[in-house]
C-alpha cells in the first residue's frame, strides 16, 4: 500500500503518543482477528508525531512496551490503539448495519393490513424517504426500534415486542450482560443479594429464541425467564 493512502493508529501511554501507519481496512480486520499484523502495517516505523516525522525513541519503547522490537511494539499499538477511519470505511460499516436492520425488520415485522412481511426493498425505500441515519457503532438491534418509529409514518408496520423478566446467575452475569444489550432493550435491572442479576427486557419476538439460545449457552441452562406481556 502507498504510504500516502495509509492512516494513523495512535496509542497514548503514560502521556506519550505512539503512532504507526496502517491500512485502514486491514487494520480493523486485524483487530477482529481476520488479518495478520504484516498485512495491516504499511511500515514498521513507530513515531511520536507522524506529521512532524518524529520517531519514538528505543528507550521509550523499551520502558513502556517492555521491548525495543518494533514489530512487537506495533502489535501492541494496533491492538490497543485507535485507528483513524477513512470515510470509505465508515460508509462500509453503515451499509453493513443498514442491511442488518432491513433484514431484522423484514424478519420480525409485518404489514398489519395483510399480516405479510414487508419486502426488503420496500423497507429500504421507506428508510431513504424518512432520511434515516445509520450509526455505524451501534448494533442493528439497538437502532431498529427508533428506525421503525420513523418509517412507520411511511409504511404501516406491526412489530411485536415482548417484555421478559430474566434472572442470570452471579458467576456469569458479567458475560451475559453484553448479550442482553445486543439483543434487547433493558428496561430495569436489579442486582440481588446472592449476586444474581434480574432484568426486565424488551425484545423483538423474532429475536427471542436467539436471545434465549445465547443466554442458555452462557448460563448452562440456569437461566430463569418469565414473559411479562406481548
Amino acid at each position: 500500500m502507498n504510504v500516502a493512502d495509509a492512516v494513523t493508529c495512535r496509542l497514548k501511554k503514560e502521556g506519550l503518543n505512539f503512532e504507526i501507519l496502517v491500512d485502514c481496512d486491514k487494520a480493523m480486520d486485524f483487530k477482529h482477528g481476520k488479518a495478520s499484523l504484516e498485512d495491516a502495517l504499511v511500515t514498521e516505523d513507530i513515531f511520536k508525531d507522524i506529521k512532524k516525522g518524529e520517531h519514538a525513541s528505543e528507550h521509550d519503547l523499551k520502558k513502556l512496551f517492555g521491548t525495543d522490537n518494533k514489530l512487537e511494539a506495533c502489535e501492541i499499538i494496533l491492538k490497543s490503539g485507535d485507528v483513524q477511519l477513512t470515510a470509505e470505511y465508515k460508509n462500509k460499516l453503515r451499509e453493513t448495519k443498514k442491511r442488518a436492520i432491513i433484514a431484522l425488520i423484514s424478519r420480525n415485522a409485518v404489514d398489519p393490513k395483510s399480516n405479510i412481511p414487508h419486502p426488503p426493498q420496500r423497507i429500504e425505500n421507506a428508510m431513504a424517504e424518512a432520511k434515516v441515519n445509520i450509526e455505524e457503532w451501534k448494533s442493528a438491534e439497538q437502532q431498529v426500534g427508533d428506525i421503525i418509529k420513523k418509517i412507520n409514518v411511511i409504511i404501516p408496520i406491526a412489530y411485536e415486542l415482548r417484555n421478559i423478566e430474566l434472572t442470570i446467575p452471579a458467576d456469569v452475569s458479567g458475560k451475559a450482560y453484553p448479550v442482553l444489550k445486543q439483543y434487547s432493550t433493558i428496561a430495569n435491572e436489579t442486582w440481588n443479594n446472592d449476586g444474581s442479576l434480574t432484568v426486565l427486557v424488551e425484545v423483538p419476538a423474532g429475536l427471542q429464541n436467539e436471545l434465549f439460545d445465547k443466554l442458555n449457552g452462557i448460563t448452562q441452562g440456569r437461566l430463569e425467564s418469565k414473559i411479562i406481556q406481548k
